[in-house]
C-alpha cells in the first residue's frame, strides 16, 4: 500500500517493511492524538473542567524532554529492541488511560504515552536514516508521515465511533488492541541484522549552533498546533452545539486534508528545499489561524480554516523531520530527539496556556496564540536558510 510510492531504487529492507511501519505509526500516532478532540467528553467523565484536563495534558507531554536522552539511547542501540519497547509502552499508556478513574491517573497514562512514542517515533526515522541517503529522505519521510494523517482519518475516527457508541475508554481500548496487533507484526518481520546501531559504538556529535534556530522552530510549531488542537473541540461544541457525531466527521477532514498535506510534502520538499517547505506552511497556519480567530463565532469560516491551519501544520512539520535528523549527520538521533523534545516541550507548556485562554478569554485566545507563535516560526526558519547558505 504505502511502499508503491516509492520506487525500486531505495534499499529492498526498506521497500519490503515501510507498509507495516506505516500502519504501526498510524496506529500510535490514533493512541497519541485521541484525547485532544474529545477532551471535553474525557472531562465530564473524570468530573474535571477543561482547564483542568488542560494540565493533564502539560504533564504528559513533558515526558517528551526525555527525547534527546531517548534520542542517544537509539543512537547505540538495535532500533528493533528500542522501536519494541516504545511500542509496548504506549500499549500500556493506553490501557491505563482507558481504565483511569482519577486526574492524576490519566496524567500518568498521558506522561508514558508520550515518551513512549518519542522512543517508537525516533528509532524508526533513525532506522530510515540508517537506510536511506539524506537527499532523498524527503520522500520516504513524507510517506512515512502520511500515517499522521491517516490516525486522523482513520485510526481517531473508529475510536471516535466506539466513543460516540459506548464511552471514551471504549475508544482508547480499540487504540491498545490496534497496537499490540501491528506491534506483533512488525516485531516478526522487521530483521534483526537491519536493525543494527551504527559501526561506531559511540554515537556522538557536536550540535551546531544554528541547530538551535530548528529546536526553537519545532518549540513554536508544535505549540501553535496545540493551540488549536486542544481547543476545537470544546470551541466547537459550545460556539456550533457540534455533537461527538459532528467531532468525528470534523476529524475526517482534518485527517483527509492532512493527507493530501503529507504526500505534497513528499513531493516537493526535496526540490523546494526543506527550510523553504516549512516556511511555506508556517505562512498559511499564520493566515488562516487568525481569520479563524476573527471568525470564532461563524462556523463556515472557523472550520475551513482550521483545516487550512493543520494543512500548513502538517506540511511544515513532515518538511522539518529531515532537516532535524541531518543536524548531525553523524548521530541523526540527537538532532532529531531535540527537535522532538523541544516541539512536545511546546505542547506541554501551550497545553495549559490554549485551556486557560479559552476558559478566561474565549476561542479567540488560542487562534490569535496560535497566529503569532506561527509567526515567529517563520522569522526564525528564515534567520536558519541564511545561516546555512
Amino acid at each position: 500500500m504505502f511502499a508503491r510510492n516509492i520506487d525500486s531504487s531505495y534499499a529492498p529492507v526498506v521497500r519490503r517493511n515501510l507498509d507495516r511501519l506505516v500502519w504501526g505509526r498510524l496506529i500510535s500516532n490514533a493512541c497519541y492524538r485521541f484525547a485532544p478532540p474529545f477532551i471535553a467528553v474525557i472531562a465530564r467523565g473524570l468530573h474535571v473542567t477543561v482547564a483542568q484536563m488542560g494540565i493533564a495534558f502539560m504533564i504528559g507531554e513533558f515526558a517528551g524532554l526525555s527525547s534527546p536522552i531517548l534520542g542517544r539511547i537509539v543512537d547505540k542501540n538495535n532500533r528493533m529492541v528500542t522501536m519494541m519497547i516504545g511500542m509496548t509502552g504506549i500499549t500500556l499508556a493506553v490501557i491505563t488511560a482507558a481504565t483511569s478513574t482519577t486526574l492524576v491517573q490519566f496524567a500518568i497514562a498521558m506522561c508514558v504515552l508520550s515518551g513512549s512514542k518519542v522512543l517508537f517515533d525516533t528509532a524508526l526515522i533513525v532506522w530510515v536514516n540508517d537506510h536511506v541517503p539524506y537527499e532523498r529522505r524527503g520522500r520516504i519521510v513524507g510517506v512515512i508521515e502520511t500515517s499522521w494523517a491517516l490516525s486522523l482519518f482513520i485510526g481517531v475516527a473508529i475510536m471516535g465511533v466506539a466513543t460516540a457508541v459506548f464511552s471514551w475508554r471504549a475508544g482508547f481500548a480499540v487504540g491498545a488492541i490496534g497496537m499490540m496487533i501491528s506491534g506483533g507484526l512488525i516485531v516478526a518481520a522487521l530483521p534483526r541484522h537491519d536493525a543494527h546501531a551504527p559501526v561506531s559504538e559511540q554515537a556522538r556529535g557536536k550540535v551546531p549552533p544554528n541547530g538551535y534556530l530548528v529546536f526553537a522552530c519545532a518549540f513554536l510549531l508544535m505549540g501553535a498546533s496545540q493551540c488549536l488542537g486542544i481547543t476545537f473541540g470544546p470551541w466547537f461544541e459550545d460556539e456550533f452545539n457540534f455533537s461527538s457525531a459532528a467531532l468525528i466527521a470534523v476529524v475526517i477532514v482534518l485527517g483527509l486534508f492532512e493527507l493530501v498535506s503529507s504526500i505534497g510534502s513528499s513531493r516537493v520538499t526535496d526540490t523546494w528545499g526543506k527550510e523553504n517547505s516549512i516556511r511555506r506552511g508556517s505562512i498559511l497556519m499564520v493566515v488562516s489561524a487568525l481569520l479563524m480567530g476573527l471568525a470564532a463565532h461563524t462556523s463556515f469560516v472557523a472550520v475551513p480554516m482550521l483545516v487550512l491551519f493543520i494543512l500548513g501544520f502538517e506540511f511544515a512539520l513532515v518538511s522539518m523531520l529531515p532537516l532535524a535528523a541531518n543536524i548531525v549527520p553523524t548521530a541523526g538521533g540527537i538532532g532529531l530527539g531535540l527537535t522532538v523534545g523541544a516541539g512536545t516541550c511546546g505542547r506541554a507548556v501551550f497545553s495549559t496556556i490554549a485551556t486557560s485562554l479559552y476558559d478566561h478569554v474565549g476561542p479567540i485566545g488560542p487562534a490569535v496564540t496560535a497566529s503569532a507563535l506561527s509567526a515567529l516560526t517563520v522569522v526564525l526558519i528564515s534567520s536558519y536558510k541564511r545561516s546555512v547558505r
